[in-house]
């Protein structure tokens, strides 16, 4: 199964700018380089597994493993928490600066606590998707510093 089968979308492209170089991402997103792009792209997998994987059958509605280990008391949003720290972590080393940073730390913070009420968070999961968040504010983020040179 490649990438793009798992992720349900249409594989990412190599472009050549202007000057020569690669840049690698989607039409909507260009990145810097290859190692950054190769960074979002595990961050962006992570994400989905956490957040939108499946779909519910019969409906539009994707849930992800945040929802499902959510449902252990305590320990399952405490982990994937953690696991939305880590990208978050991921993300700065990608070049997203303080600001961006605290805004998606923000967003784990408000999906960590409000994920952690029984039952009732694990709906609240399915339906807000920090993750995927994080990733698009971090892709919005790289494109407008590369617009910028």
């Amino acid at each position: 199964m490649t990438e793009a089968d798992w992720r349900g979308a249409k594989p990412r492209r190599l472009d050549r700018a202007s000057n020569g170089s690669r840049k690698v991402g989607t039409s909507e997103t260009p990145i810097v380089d290859r190692q950054t792009a190769r960074a979002i792209a595990e961050l962006d997998l992570l994400a989905v597994l956490l957040d939108s994987r499946w779909r519910i059958p019969g409906t539009p509605i994707l849930f992800g493993l945040d929802a499902l280990v959510g449902l252990v008391p305590v320990l399952g949003d405490t982990a994937t928490g953690l696991i939305s720290a880590y990208i978050v972590l991921r993300a700065r080393k990608c070049g997203a600066g303080k600001l961006l940073v605290a805004r998606m730390l923000a967003n784990v913070l408000f999906d960590t606590v409000l994920g952690s009420v029984p039952i009732l968070g694990s709906i609240f999961d399915v339906y807000y998707k920090s993750n995927n968040r994080n990733i698009r504010l971090l892709r919005a983020h790289l494109s407008c510093q590369v617009a910028e040179r």
